[in-house]
Order: C-alpha cells, then sequence, then structure tokens
C-alpha cells in the first residue's frame, strides 16, 4: 500500500498559466515525482471574483485534482491561497500547499532591517494575506504592499526585457525603492520571469523572494517527513488539464516552464 501512494502523484491548480512558475520548480526540486496540472483558463482571473466564487472554484479544482489520486495538492494561485486555503485544507485528507506561506516564511528569514515589500496583482494586494501572515509571526516587522498591475501582461505578452520593460518596472518599483526594504517578495506567480530586471532595477542589496522556490522546497520537505517521496527510474508523467482553449495555454505556458507541453486536455470542472 505504502509503495503505490509514493507513486501517486502531485496535483497542483491555478487559475490559469501562472502556476506553472511553481510547476517548474518542483520539476526541478523532484523530477521522479508525476504531476498532473490544472489551469481553469475558463474562469480566468480570480482576481476580480468575489472571496465566495474564488472558494468555489477552488472546491471544485481542488475536487477534479482529488479524483485523479494525488498525493498532496499545490493551490498554485496567490488568490486561491488568501481566501481559501484553510477550508481547502480541513475538507480532503492529503497535504494542502499554497504560495504565500513558503514565501513568507523565507522572507522573514532573509530580512535583517524589519522591512519587506511585497509585489502582487491589486487582489493579492488589497487581500493583504501576505501582511496578515508576516504580522502574525513577528508583529515588528513593517509590509509594504504594492500592486503591479501591468506585469501580467506583459509577462504573457512574453516582454520580459528590453528597455520598455525596465522603464514600467522603475516607474512602479520607485516608491518601493523609498521604503528601505531589504527583502521583497514576488507575490505573483507569473513576477519570476520578470526576475532579473526587477533585481536590476531594485538593487542589488534587495533579497528577492520567489515564492514558486520556496513552495517546491516546502513540498519536497513535506514528502521526505511523511516519507512519500518518490524514487523512480523512466520517464516521470506530466499531464495538463485546462478548462478553456488548449492552444494558447501550450503556447505561452512552455515560456513559463520551459519545456514542452504535450500532453493536454480540456475538461470541464464544477457545475
Amino acid at each position: 500500500m505504502n509503495m503505490s501512494k509514493k507513486d501517486r502523484p502531485i496535483g497542483v491548480f491555478d487559475s490559469g498559466i501562472g502556476g506553472l512558475t511553481v510547476l517548474k520548480e518542483i520539476i526541478k526540486e523532484l523530477p521522479d515525482e508525476d504531476t498532473i496540472y490544472l489551469g481553469d483558463t475558463a474562469r480566468v482571473p480570480y482576481g476580480i471574483r468575489s472571496p465566495e466564487t474564488v472558494t468555489r472554484y477552488s472546491f471544485e479544482n481542488t475536487k477534479f485534482l482529488f479524483s485523479k489520486n494525488i498525493k498532496l495538492l499545490v493551490v498554485a494561485c496567490n488568490t486561491a491561497s488568501s481566501v481559501s486555503l484553510e477550508a481547502i485544507k480541513s475538507s480532503i485528507s492529503i497535504p494542502v500547499v499554497g504560495v504565500i506561506e513558503p514565501g513568507v516564511k523565507a522572507a522573514m528569514k532573509a530580512t535583517r532591517n524589519k522591512k519587506v515589500g511585497v509585489i502582487g496583482t491589486e487582489a493579492t494586494i488589497k487581500s493583504n494575506a501576505y501582511t496578515r501572515a508576516i504580522k502574525s509571526i513577528d508583529k515588528d516587522i513593517e509590509v509594504f504592499g504594492l500592486a503591479c498591475s501591468l506585469f501580467v501582461p506583459l509577462v504573457e505578452e512574453g516582454w520580459t526585457d528590453g528597455d520598455i520593460v525596465t522603464l514600467i518596472i522603475e516607474r512602479y518599483l520607485k516608491e518601493m525603492k523609498n521604503n528601505s526594504i531589504d527583502t521583497l517578495v514576488l507575490g505573483c506567480t507569473h513576477y519570476p520571469l520578470l526576475k532579473r530586471v526587477i533585481s536590476l532595477v531594485i538593487g542589488e542589496n534587495v533579497q528577492l523572494i520567489d515564492s514558486a522556490i520556496e513552495v517546491a522546497q516546502e513540498i519536497k520537505a513535506i514528502l521526505e517527513i511523511i516519507d512519500l517521496k518518490r524514487q523512480q527510474t523512466g520517464e516521470p508523467l506530466r499531464e495538463f488539464y485546462v478548462t478553456d482553449s488548449p492552444e494558447r495555454f501550450v503556447m505561452v505556458g512552455e515560456r513559463f516552464l520551459g519545456q514542452k507541453i504535450r500532453n493536454i486536455k480540456k475538461v470541464v470542472v464544477g457545475g
């Protein structure tokens, strides 16, 4: 029984393609594991929905992946993590990892002057999820949240460097630089693709926290603790499901994942 449990896949869901940066790091950190990714592309973006709607979508995605006999669930979406993570955790009997807590833990380890910046979508920044999570552990840390609304469309267009991108990032991060932060959390799964330019703009004295990397390390630690880490020879299975156009998902998603997306199906989740 234990052996077959080890061989079960890791399930990952996101509202769209951003969670592929998380999947990329999971594959890098745990290359032997089978993975199933669900992108709810028919209902993206989650950031403009009410908390009740986001929770409903999250439960429908969870139910779909749980039916695939997964051993661990990754909520690779900042909005869903901030709104519905606790409810999901209490609804299923397998470990559940969101994208906020691992990034928060890393930021708290990294900061020396207790000034932490968080950049994300408007919904994530408005939710105050990062601020609440940080303050619940250390109330003395100052958290500066900044919504960077143009970053997602830039990344999805494939604009991740060059003069225009640098100018836009400079414009957004100008006020963040005035806050004397020493740590900056990339609070959106699209942002790792802009990491090089963000790092140049914000300066070498500010440590960037890439939540995707932190999530992958957390998953590895959990699987080791509960002895469910898979060791196998042969090609691991990579399955992809979307709720809308697979063509666009593949075209944009391969840039996020850094490899070919082959095994993809369109599905209906929820009602």
